[in-house]
């Protein structure tokens, strides 16, 4: 664990005492270097599950992909950013690099802690460096409100979480997710213990989010800056994901009835959210509304709790985390040129960027998950869970899967195909860090047909 926190950390000084000139090079260096380290950790040995650095930090097979993707997407993060930021004076582009480094130090010690009290600080403390890079780096006027919603929505929900966190660690003695396994299974009867069963899951469904709590999330998206909206749809989300895996184990007697208004509300989601999507006019709000739908299905597939919904939750966890960082990034590029987000403003794209088309066609089709990519096999596994678990749910994720296919070509379709208008036939051409930054993100995704059982945990 060390040996990629600690070069993290000394990524601060890297920032603030190299020279302008050589400040992106060296940082993108840096920082690609740590994840390529960080690729040791999918080199698994241990066979009791857990290998451990200390009492405090911890890797398992269920940790150990989502810090693999945290590291990868930081290069990634300062490589997308370099256009629109490097106009600003040189303090303030140190400042943006010193916050998505801070992330990645908070998002490597939350998902490294074996104390569960340790998971929920790293958690928050998550919110103050995005808090900041939404409000302050933002596109439009609405930031500050997309800020104040993200902040308030997280807030809400997790306040309750530390005090069932409390609870816990009062009537068990320890909050260690190394000792609650062994532990005694807690006696859940009164309805101040269903309260307390809310209270565990309710912060990271907002944060996942879940349908009817999500509103705080196409702000969010819509107003920040890229690599902001990268680290949302990518690693933040799957902090929600990560944290209800890991109390699920505790919260077992009140599970089996107590989830179905939420797995309800999941599957409901993913038919509204996608609707949504076939009406957007704005490309990122179109790909926020996505995520939702994509989370709907991860959250049902945790919630029902069994090996095959747990597997296939954490596939679709990277697999999304990767795809929908590169359709922002594509989202991105075509506002650097045309700056406007509207879809019908700049179609016909294809004509002018044939290369890029390639890599929308790519992200579209990976996004309504195309066979044999790992978002297929996430998705198959969790409707399979949920058929077993109630033949109705087919319906609902059937046609979920339909309306994300009509979206993801309604996507390709109107940005890319299409009569190209004259006012952006003279705009200027992709650069060759453009196209680096969305083969680091596709060729994983391919890659990871060939390797699955690297993100799949330890269910199988």
């Amino acid at each position: 664990m060390l040996k990629v926190l600690i070069p993290t950390i000394m990524l601060f000084p890297t920032i603030w005492l190299s020279s302008p000139k050589w400040l992106w090079p060296l940082t993108t260096a840096h920082s690609l270097l740590i994840a390529l380290i960080s690729m040791s950790w999918l080199c698994w040995t241990s066979e009791t599950g857990w290998s451990t650095s200390n009492l405090y930090m911890a890797t398992d097979p269920l940790s150990t992909p989502l810090l693999v993707l945290t590291c990868w997407l930081l290069p990634l993060m300062i490589l997308a950013s370099q256009n629109h930021i490097n106009p600003e004076p040189i303090n303030r582009q140190r400042l943006y690099i010193t916050l998505l480094v801070s992330l990645q130090t908070f998002l490597i010690m939350a998902f490294g802690a074996t104390e569960i009290i340790m998971f929920y600080i790293m958690f928050e403390a998550t919110l103050i460096p995005t808090l900041i890079i939404i409000t302050r780096w933002g596109n439009q006027t609405e930031r500050l409100n997309a800020g104040t919603y993200f902040l308030f929505y997280t807030l809400t929900g997790s306040l309750p979480l530390l005090v069932a966190l409390l609870l816990l660690q009062y009537s068990t003695g320890t909050l260690s997710m190394l000792i609650l396994q062994y532990s005694q299974p807690l006696t859940l009867h009164s309805w101040g213990h269903m309260f307390w069963w809310a209270g565990c899951l309710i912060a990271f469904l907002v944060k996942m989010p879940l349908y009817g709590v999500h509103l705080w999330l196409p702000k969010a998206h819509v107003e920040a800056p890229v690599a902001g909206s990268m680290v949302l749809a990518a690693v933040l989300l799957k902090l929600g994901g990560y944290g209800m895996m890991r109390m699920m184990v505790m919260l077992d007697p009140l599970s089996k009835e107590l989830a179905y208004p939420f797995i309800i509300l999941a599957l409901w989601g993913i038919i509204m959210t996608g609707s949504i999507c076939l009406r957007q006019t704005d490309l990122k709000s179109l790909i926020a509304y996505s995520s939702v739908s994509h989370m709907g299905l991860v959250a049902g597939g945790i919630l029902i709790q069994t090996p095959w919904g747990f597997t296939g939750a954490i596939i679709l966890m990277i697999a999304h985390g990767l795809v929908s960082s590169a359709l922002f990034c594509l989202a991105n590029t075509a506002y650097e040129r045309t700056h406007s987000r509207t879809m019908i403003l700049a179609r016909g794209l294809q004509m002018i960027f044939p290369l890029t088309a390639a890599w929308w066609f790519i992200a579209s089709l990976a996004n309504l998950a195309l066979p044999p990519l790992p978002n297929l096999m996430g998705e198959l596994t969790i409707i399979s869970t949920l058929f077993n678990w109630s033949p109705w749910t087919i319906l609902l994720t059937g046609v979920g899967t339909l309306i994300t296919a009509g979206y993801s070509l309604y996507l390709f379709l109107m940005s890319q195909r299409g009569p190209t208008p004259p006012h952006i036939t003279g705009l200027p051409p992709f650069h060759t860090r453009e196209h680096l930054l969305l083969a680091l993100h596709l060729i994983p995704v391919i890659l990871l047909v060939t390797k699955p059982e690297l993100m799949w945990g330890w269910c199988f």
